[in-house]
């Protein structure tokens, strides 16, 4: 008598995928993304190119007069014209807890003796609170990222050879330097034209830098509304 369910045991054991023993997969986010370091202020990728990263301020389009929307119109297509060379334009949004910003308003308003003030303090409380109940509060954060191709490197063959000193196929001292002459110029560029539209462009430090890519690979859990 035929056993089938040796017969059956034996035919799975010699397949491939199910003999393979279970191995976990462990690896970081960091192999994951294209930057190999972030140097002076200078983001830098692995297939050698690199990128600054400029945090602008915000405009309240809505609350120019028509004249004004229309200068910074005229301002913003001037900027968009100027350019020759390419840039990335990127908003961080997330969602934010007033809780305690709430909390330190109620704390304050205590202190007040004028009645009128504690009337209006009121009713600035009532209007932020029926606010939130009816839109998430979100907080904005815009940033300009200025890209150097490996390409502008103007690296020879001969100079290929060159030992590599990490992830990077070149030296570090040498790309920074390179991507240095190349992207200070466009910032400059940059920060003039965004001076005509009332904005103000801040070149990102290491550290800030490093804050950032941290927050956008590690999101923190959105923040749950509570009952103010």
């Amino acid at each position: 008598m035929i056993d089938y369910k040796t017969k059956i045991k034996e035919f799975v054991s010699k397949i491939p995928y199910f003999g393979t023993p279970d191995i976990p997969l462990v690896s970081t986010t960091q192999k994951a993304l294209p930057i190999a370091d972030i140097v002076d202020d200078v983001v830098l990728y692995k297939d050698g190119g690199a990128a600054i990263v400029l945090e602008t301020s915000s405009l309240n389009f809505g609350l120019l007069s028509e004249k004004e929307q229309g200068a910074v119109v005229a301002a913003y297509a001037a900027l968009i014209n100027s350019l020759s060379f390419s840039i990335q334009i990127m908003v961080k949004t997330q969602r934010k807890d007033i809780s305690g910003y709430i909390k330190f308003f109620d704390e304050a308003s205590k202190k007040i003796t004028n009645p009128k003030l504690a009337a209006i303090t009121d009713d600035y409380r009532r209007f932020i609170t029926e606010s939130i109940k009816k839109k998430t509060v979100l907080g904005k954060r815009f940033f300009i990222v200025i890209p150097f191709n490996q390409l502008e490197l103007g690296v020879t063959k001969s100079a290929q050879s060159v030992l590599k000193r990490g992830p990077l196929p070149f030296p570090k001292d040498y790309v920074v330097k390179k991507a240095k002459v190349t992207l200070f110029p466009k910032r400059d560029h940059l920060v003039r034209q965004a001076g005509r539209l009332g904005l103000k462009l801040k070149q990102l430090s290491t550290q800030q830098l490093i804050n950032l890519y941290y927050e956008v690979n590690n999101p923190e859990p959105p923040a749950v509304k509570k009952d103010i």
